[in-house]
């Protein structure tokens, strides 16, 4: 049975900063009564790392600013019912993408994990090594394992030994992949370089 979402309504920026039940998805305006709509989208993310918020409005100025927290999309007003829908169903892909979670076997047993969480999947030889936010892990999976269930918006094989999660990327060049964790280094086989900076400029753009 699936889940309905909840909808919850407030009338003003400082009901919903005072509000403590989970918020996956908000709807900003930028002009209300007290706090504006670039206060709390800034205020929002520092608590939910992972809301996607749409920012609604008449004024285009505000756009630079609301860029600067990561709203995923800017709604100008009169609101198009299609763009409304179109960008809705990105952001259920996004917000699916983002609660996943896979379980990594290994000898002592099942760890079911956010997709999120994982920097980067290493194979050296045999042994294939899931790195994570917590910890790495030893799985028993295979490379195969891992391309054929990450998330293909999410995650890249930039080579024969690595699989990357573009959220964990912080610079890369036509041989090397830098992550948010300084001791992980993934390769980048140059035939894949176009593909690689293609794919992540889209989840980039994506996650805007």
């Amino acid at each position: 049975m699936k889940k309905c979402p909840q909808l919850v309504t407030f009338t003003s920026g400082e009901a919903l900063l005072s509000d403590t039940g989970e918020k996956d998805m908000v709807f900003l305006d930028i002009e209300m009564p007290g706090m504006n709509g670039i206060y709390i989208g800034n205020e929002l993310k520092k608590t939910y790392k992972n809301v996607i918020i749409f920012v609604v409005t008449s004024y285009s100025e505000y756009l630079d600013e609301a860029m600067r927290f990561h709203v995923f999309r800017y709604l100008s007003k009169p609101l198009d019912k299609q763009r409304l829908f179109r960008n809705l169903r990105d952001a259920l892909t996004c917000f699916s993408t983002i609660t996943a979670k896979i379980p990594v076997e290994t000898r002592q047993g099942v760890h079911v994990i956010p997709t999120s969480q994982i920097i980067a999947v290493e194979a050296q030889g045999r042994k294939v090594t899931v790195h994570t936010t917590a910890q790495d892990f030893l799985s028993v999976q295979n490379m195969n394992y891992w391309s054929e269930n990450l998330p293909k918006n999410c995650f890249f094989q930039t080579h024969r030994s690595f699989i990357i999660n573009f959220e964990h990327v912080t610079d890369f060049d036509h041989s090397t992949i830098h992550l948010t964790e300084p001791h992980i280094t993934a390769y980048l086989t140059r035939r894949k370089y176009t593909a690689f900076k293609n794919a992540y400029l889209l989840y980039l753009e994506s996650t805007r």
